[in-house]
């Protein structure tokens, strides 16, 4: 049975006063002291609020924050939306280790043959979720006891805890198959600018409908908190029919030929690397010694990268607390630019995106819509042929459920909800070293998602073909804190069970 409801939406922290706050900010640009929001004057605010925001002075507005409770929300919605730019925070419910124990899902507005069709596939596809994670329940748990070195003896409770780790990692693949209309929870916040930008466009993604829902909530919880806050300043939504989006074709049949052309491009890599600047390492170089005011015969290239990328030589790179963008020696590396082309399925994106600083085009769906299976295969699914012949098997119901909506006349922004975590995104990504070394240090960690560690494997790989001398010392925390800082593996109790220390690059992630 689909359990399924309108978005829940929560104010759960926010300013007493943020309209004021603002202008009281704006105040504190022209006073010699900090100006208090109660000191603002009714005047102050009919004039001083139009005036700052029309004129494009917006800082005043971020000062304020506002923390949501967010359930009921599709991961559809959110990764279109809500997760498709960099200025928010959110802690989110997770699919890799919390089991979808009934179908909780999102049903736009369809009713009829339509709608049954819809439902259908989303109980469907539940049943499948739960087959696959009892089929690989017992792969992930022969890998575990491997890794773990479980013997005869082994304490009972230590061998409950495998056990428990085998079902998060059979569940952790299982997921795929569970359709992007799944129900989400999650404590989201923003500030006052972006919650402003956010009602602005709610129409610009694949998920107008439901970010009208959401986000026409949000707006209303604040305008109860503070109504000056949204009636003093801003505008409406952009109307569809004017977002620049709406001006380009959508040849629905090419979705697949623009597919096949992509992958081509890829060669059988997840990410491609298409673009650098040829002189990084020189750059680096330079931008270290401008740093200190040095010049080449003071510091030579060599020495200059070794002291930016050595964790022996730059204690930074051991700090848990990434503190590279408040460093001025790290900030060199933001001179350097690399720019991938890769694909990862729905679901691998959708923690892949959470490095804002290492921004992507990422694809509007109703754009680049597929008539054929177009999905990711894990590789534990893949090595168990019970569980590849279920997991296809879904996959092919999956996209018969979306092309039979279409034929019913659903809307293809609707009709998209049917699809499975699987489901494959191709895009350009790009970010300065600094911010991908931040990412490849945490994502070559042998616990990091499946994809997304073998993507940025491809990608240091690259990087370290063309300038070998930054490339050098990038790898997984247990790798840069090797022999340099206790403890070695930052994962604790969670530790992979290898010690990739000793042979990285090439050590072998079984799970």
């Amino acid at each position: 049975m689909l359990s399924t409801g309108a978005p829940h939406v929560t104010l759960r922290n926010a300013p007493n006063v943020p309209f004021d706050g603002a202008i009281a900010a704006a105040r504190t640009c022209y006073s010699p002291r900090v100006i208090a929001a109660n000191e603002v004057t009714q005047k102050q605010r009919d004039t001083i609020g139009s005036l700052t925001f029309d004129a494009g002075h917006h800082t005043v507005y971020q000062h304020a924050h506002f923390e949501f409770g967010l359930e009921n929300v599709s991961r559809q919605f959110v990764w279109s939306f809500l997760h498709s730019y960099p200025f928010y925070n959110s802690e989110q419910s997770s699919q890799r280790y919390v089991k979808l124990k009934e179908p909780r899902a999102f049903v736009p507005p369809i009713c009829g043959d339509a709608r049954d069709i819809y439902e259908r596939a989303i109980v469907r596809a539940w049943d499948r979720y739960a087959e696959l994670s009892a089929l690989l329940k017992d792969d992930a748990l022969a890998i575990l006891r491997e890794l773990r070195y479980v013997r005869p003896g082994t304490n009972p409770q230590r061998l409950e805890q495998i056990d428990r780790d085998a079902e998060k990692r059979a569940i952790e693949t299982a997921r795929y198959v569970v359709p992007i209309a799944a129900f989400t929870s999650m404590v989201h916040t923003v500030s006052g600018i972006v919650l402003h930008r956010l009602y602005r466009m709610v129409n610009s993604s694949d998920t107008p409908h439901e970010a009208r829902l959401v986000i026409g909530e949000m707006v209303r919880l604040v305008g109860e908190s503070d109504p000056l806050f949204f009636e003093k300043v801003g505008e409406g939504p952009i109307g569809s029919e004017q977002l620049p989006e709406t001006s380009f074709p959508r040849p629905r049949g090419d979705g697949d030929c623009f597919a096949a052309a992509f992958d081509a491009r890829l060669n059988g890599r997840w990410s491609r690397l298409r673009d650098m600047p040829g002189e990084a390492e020189q750059v680096i170089a330079e931008s270290v010694r401008s740093v200190f005011g040095l010049g080449a015969d003071d510091m030579s290239d060599d020495e200059a990268i070794e002291r930016a990328m050595n964790p022996a030589l730059n204690r930074y790179r051991l700090d848990v607390l990434n503190v590279s963008y408040h460093s001025p020696l790290m900030r060199s590396l933001h001179h350097a630019n690399y720019v991938f082309e890769k694909r990862l399925s729905h679901t691998a994106d959708s923690q892949d995106q959470r490095h804002r600083m290492v921004p992507a085009s990422r694809p509007l769906m109703t754009f680049a819509d597929t008539a054929a299976p177009d999905y990711i295969t894990p590789r534990l699914i893949a090595a168990n042929p019970r569980a590849r012949a279920v997991y296809d098997c879904a996959m092919r119901e999956a996209w018969d459920a979306k092309n039979q909506l279409l034929a019913h006349g659903v809307p293809l922004e609707f009709a998209l909800y049917v699809l499975p975590n699987a489901k494959t995104l191709r895009f350009v990504e790009s970010g300065s070293l600094l911010a991908l070394l931040h990412k490849w240090t945490l994502r070559t960690c042998f616990n990091a998602q499946e994809e997304i560690y073998l993507a940025s494997m491809d990608e240091i790989d690259q990087v370290r073909r063309v300038h070998p001398r930054l490339a050098k010392h990038i790898g997984p925390p247990c790798v840069i804190r090797n022999g340099l800082i206790a403890p070695r593996c930052t994962e604790g109790t969670h530790f992979c069970g290898v010690p990739v220390w000793r042979d990285f690059p090439n050590a072998v992630r079984k799970l």
